[in-house]
């Protein structure tokens, strides 16, 4: 079995010290695995994403519970310069690029101070290389691209530090279709050659469920199922809220029956 890189264990984070937006966390990522985290607006998704990478310090957020560790050291409210360094990178869901950057440039910037002219322009190709349109896209200014575009260009960027764990907050959020296929197949590319693993965030099942090994579903800061692709795909309530398939056609939440909790115990 893989090694173990990021726990996630009873993790509480609260807003301006009085709102609590994600409550009792528990998850785990392995090395070399895609892990879905699903959900609508407001389940806690990028609030967890955010106390995983140190970001939520910027909204005034707290981790005041349990416990966050990659690679068995433990990165609760650290600093997310100091997360970024121990091999943590993180796609966010606003402000993905330098809107006044070319795309060149956009992939300069997360280079380490440390490195030679050399080795930042041999990581730029190796780069393009995964995102070929961003090759032929260097001298555009970022803010000009459009939004799947963009979204290679941070996944782009992100990886310009050569982390172990990758973070993706709403891979598909606006995108067609084809653009979205075209990304997964990128994020699978990315898997199998780099080795790397990645936490994807995402409102779609579907597109969550065609990539990840293993996923967990977040309800009101909690989570309140869990499994892998098979189990989820299969499982009525995935079926009926989030695909829209009980009969034929997507239900809203207020039509769709209480979750029936079911849970995964951790031993």
């Amino acid at each position: 079995m893989s090694q173990l890189l990021l726990t996630v264990d009873k993790l509480e984070v609260v807003y301006q010290r009085a709102i609590t937006a994600v409550q009792g966390i528990t998850l785990s990522a392995r090395q070399g695995q895609i892990v879905g985290i699903l959900g609508t607006n407001g389940a806690g998704k990028t609030t967890l994403l955010r106390a995983i990478s140190g970001f939520h310090g910027t909204d005034d957020a707290r981790v005041t519970d349990g416990t966050i560790r990659f690679k068995g050291q433990h990165i609760e409210n650290v600093a997310p310069h100091r997360i970024a360094r121990l091999g943590v990178a993180l796609v966010p869901e606003r402000e993905k690029v330098f809107a006044n950057l070319t795309v060149a440039e956009n992939l300069l910037v997360p280079a380490a101070p440390s490195l030679s002219g050399v080795e930042r322009r041999q990581r730029q190709e190796q780069l393009v290389q995964y995102f070929p349109k961003l090759g032929e896209l260097r001298g555009r200014v970022a803010g000009l691209l459009s939004g799947g575009e963009r979204q290679m260009l941070a996944i782009a960027a992100a990886l310009v530090s050569q982390p172990e764990l990758l973070l993706v907050d709403e891979l598909s959020l606006g995108l067609a279709p084809a653009l979205v296929e075209d990304l997964i197949a990128r994020l699978l590319q990315l898997r199998r050659e780099l080795g790397i693993t990645i936490v994807l965030v995402e409102q779609s099942a579907a597109v969550a469920l065609a990539v990840a090994d293993y996923s967990y579903v977040l309800e009101n800061g909690r989570i309140v199922l869990d499994g892998d692709r098979v189990r989820l795909t299969n499982h009525p309530d995935i079926q009926e809220f989030y695909l829209g398939q009980a009969s034929g056609k997507r239900r809203s939440y207020r039509d769709v029956k209480q979750y029936r909790r079911s849970r995964r115990w951790y031993g």
